[in-house]
Protein backbone atom coordinates (compact mmCIF):
# COMPACT_ATOMS: atom_id res chain seq x y z
CA UNK A 1 0.00 0.00 0.00
CA UNK A 2 1.14 3.52 -0.70
CA UNK A 3 1.06 6.43 1.72
CA UNK A 4 -0.85 9.59 0.89
CA UNK A 5 2.44 11.34 0.15
CA UNK A 6 3.50 8.58 -2.24
CA UNK A 7 0.11 8.65 -4.00
CA UNK A 8 0.47 12.41 -4.43
CA UNK A 9 3.91 12.01 -5.99
CA UNK A 10 2.60 9.27 -8.29
CA UNK A 11 -0.26 11.58 -9.33
CA UNK A 12 2.14 14.43 -9.99
CA UNK A 13 4.18 12.23 -12.30
CA UNK A 14 1.09 10.92 -14.10
CA UNK A 15 0.20 14.57 -14.75
CA UNK A 16 3.76 15.33 -15.87
CA UNK A 17 3.71 12.44 -18.36
CA UNK A 18 0.38 13.70 -19.73
CA UNK A 19 1.60 17.27 -20.15
CA UNK A 20 4.80 16.03 -21.79
CA UNK A 21 2.75 13.84 -24.15
CA UNK A 22 0.72 16.86 -25.17
CA UNK A 23 3.96 18.70 -25.94
CA UNK A 24 4.02 17.21 -29.40
CA UNK A 25 5.34 18.00 -32.85
CA UNK A 26 4.43 15.65 -35.68
CA UNK A 27 7.17 15.75 -38.28
CA UNK A 28 7.82 12.07 -38.87
CA UNK A 29 5.60 8.98 -38.83
CA UNK A 30 5.71 9.11 -35.03
CA UNK A 31 5.16 12.40 -33.17
CA UNK A 32 8.08 13.91 -31.30
CA UNK A 33 7.02 14.41 -27.68
CA UNK A 34 8.55 14.89 -24.26
CA UNK A 35 6.84 11.74 -22.93
CA UNK A 36 10.04 9.75 -22.66
CA UNK A 37 11.60 12.56 -20.62
CA UNK A 38 8.76 12.34 -18.09
CA UNK A 39 8.75 8.53 -18.09
CA UNK A 40 12.49 8.45 -17.39
CA UNK A 41 12.10 11.11 -14.72
CA UNK A 42 9.36 9.08 -13.01
CA UNK A 43 11.74 6.17 -12.51
CA UNK A 44 14.63 8.44 -11.57
CA UNK A 45 12.70 10.33 -8.89
CA UNK A 46 10.04 7.88 -7.69
CA UNK A 47 12.01 4.67 -7.87
CA UNK A 48 11.00 1.33 -9.30
CA UNK A 49 7.53 0.60 -7.92
CA UNK A 50 6.12 4.11 -7.78
CA UNK A 51 7.66 5.15 -11.10
CA UNK A 52 6.24 2.12 -12.90
CA UNK A 53 2.90 2.65 -11.12
CA UNK A 54 2.72 6.21 -12.48
CA UNK A 55 3.42 4.94 -16.00
CA UNK A 56 0.80 2.16 -15.76
CA UNK A 57 -1.80 4.64 -14.50
CA UNK A 58 -0.98 6.87 -17.46
CA UNK A 59 -1.39 3.95 -19.90
CA UNK A 60 -4.62 2.86 -18.19
CA UNK A 61 -6.07 6.37 -18.43
CA UNK A 62 -5.24 6.51 -22.12
CA UNK A 63 -6.55 3.00 -22.74
CA UNK A 64 -10.00 3.83 -21.39
CA UNK A 65 -10.25 6.84 -23.69
CA UNK A 66 -8.96 9.77 -21.67
CA UNK A 67 -7.03 11.93 -24.19
CA UNK A 68 -3.65 11.70 -22.47
CA UNK A 69 -1.54 10.51 -25.39
CA UNK A 70 0.19 12.68 -27.98
CA UNK A 71 -2.01 15.05 -29.94
CA UNK A 72 -4.72 14.70 -27.26
CA UNK A 73 -5.61 11.16 -28.28
CA UNK A 74 -6.86 8.31 -26.14
CA UNK A 75 -8.37 4.84 -26.47
CA UNK A 76 -7.33 1.33 -27.33
CA UNK A 77 -6.77 2.39 -30.94
CA UNK A 78 -3.73 4.35 -29.82
CA UNK A 79 -2.35 1.72 -27.44
CA UNK A 80 -2.72 -1.01 -30.06
CA UNK A 81 -2.09 1.25 -33.08
CA UNK A 82 1.07 1.88 -35.07
CA UNK A 83 2.82 3.67 -32.19
CA UNK A 84 1.62 1.36 -29.42
CA UNK A 85 5.00 -0.36 -29.08
CA UNK A 86 6.52 2.87 -27.83
CA UNK A 87 3.80 3.21 -25.18
CA UNK A 88 4.15 -0.41 -24.00
CA UNK A 89 7.87 0.16 -23.49
CA UNK A 90 7.28 3.01 -21.01
CA UNK A 91 7.08 0.79 -17.88
CA UNK A 92 10.36 -0.87 -18.88
CA UNK A 93 11.96 2.55 -19.33
CA UNK A 94 10.83 3.76 -15.91
CA UNK A 95 11.98 0.52 -14.28
CA UNK A 96 15.43 0.68 -15.90
CA UNK A 97 15.83 4.37 -15.04
CA UNK A 98 15.18 3.52 -11.38
CA UNK A 99 17.36 0.42 -11.20
CA UNK A 100 20.42 1.51 -13.19
CA UNK A 101 20.68 5.30 -13.00
CA UNK A 102 22.63 6.35 -16.13
CA UNK A 103 23.02 3.03 -17.93
CA UNK A 104 19.31 2.34 -17.39
CA UNK A 105 18.38 5.51 -19.25
CA UNK A 106 20.27 4.39 -22.33
CA UNK A 107 19.01 0.80 -21.99
CA UNK A 108 15.48 2.18 -21.65
CA UNK A 109 15.93 4.29 -24.76
CA UNK A 110 17.08 1.24 -26.70
CA UNK A 111 14.15 -0.81 -25.36
CA UNK A 112 11.68 1.92 -26.28
CA UNK A 113 12.99 2.49 -29.78
CA UNK A 114 13.35 -1.24 -30.45
CA UNK A 115 9.86 -2.16 -29.25
CA UNK A 116 8.39 0.81 -31.07
CA UNK A 117 10.20 -0.04 -34.30
CA UNK A 118 9.21 -3.72 -34.28
CA UNK A 119 5.60 -2.92 -33.39
CA UNK A 120 5.48 -0.23 -36.09
CA UNK A 121 6.96 -2.63 -38.68
CA UNK A 122 4.40 -5.31 -37.87
CA UNK A 123 1.48 -2.88 -37.78
CA UNK A 124 2.37 -1.09 -41.02
CA UNK A 125 3.75 -4.23 -42.71
CA UNK A 126 7.01 -2.44 -43.43
CA UNK A 127 10.47 -3.94 -43.16
CA UNK A 128 12.48 -3.43 -40.00
CA UNK A 129 14.97 -1.42 -42.03
CA UNK A 130 12.39 1.03 -43.35
CA UNK A 131 10.80 1.24 -39.90
CA UNK A 132 14.21 2.00 -38.40
CA UNK A 133 14.65 4.94 -40.78
CA UNK A 134 11.08 6.13 -40.18
CA UNK A 135 10.67 5.85 -36.41
CA UNK A 136 14.09 5.36 -34.80
CA UNK A 137 16.89 7.20 -36.55
CA UNK A 138 15.21 10.64 -36.61
CA UNK A 139 14.51 10.43 -32.87
CA UNK A 140 17.85 9.19 -31.53
CA UNK A 141 19.54 12.61 -31.16
CA UNK A 142 16.47 14.00 -29.36
CA UNK A 143 16.30 10.97 -27.07
CA UNK A 144 19.95 11.40 -26.12
CA UNK A 145 19.31 15.08 -25.33
CA UNK A 146 16.33 14.06 -23.18
CA UNK A 147 18.51 11.57 -21.30
CA UNK A 148 21.05 14.31 -20.57
CA UNK A 149 18.20 16.55 -19.38
CA UNK A 150 16.85 13.77 -17.13
CA UNK A 151 20.27 13.32 -15.55
CA UNK A 152 20.59 17.05 -14.85
CA UNK A 153 16.98 17.70 -13.80
CA UNK A 154 16.72 14.45 -11.84
CA UNK A 155 19.85 15.25 -9.86
CA UNK A 156 18.53 18.75 -9.09
CA UNK A 157 15.11 17.47 -8.00
CA UNK A 158 16.61 14.75 -5.82
CA UNK A 159 18.93 17.30 -4.21
CA UNK A 160 16.05 19.73 -3.58
CA UNK A 161 13.84 17.00 -2.10
CA UNK A 162 16.67 15.79 0.14
CA UNK A 163 17.45 19.35 1.26
CA UNK A 164 13.76 19.92 2.07
CA UNK A 165 13.67 16.54 3.84
CA UNK A 166 10.89 15.31 1.56
CA UNK A 167 11.13 11.59 1.03
CA UNK A 168 9.31 10.17 -1.95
Amino acid sequence: MYTTRELCFIGIFVALIIVCAWTSITIFAVPFTLQTFAVFLSGTILGTKKGVAAVFIYILLGSVGVPVFSNFRGGLGVVFGATGGFIWAFPIMSFLAAKLPVFGLFAGMIANLSMGMVWFAIFTQNSLQSSFFAVVLPFMPFEILKIIAVIIVGKSIKHALKKAKIYV
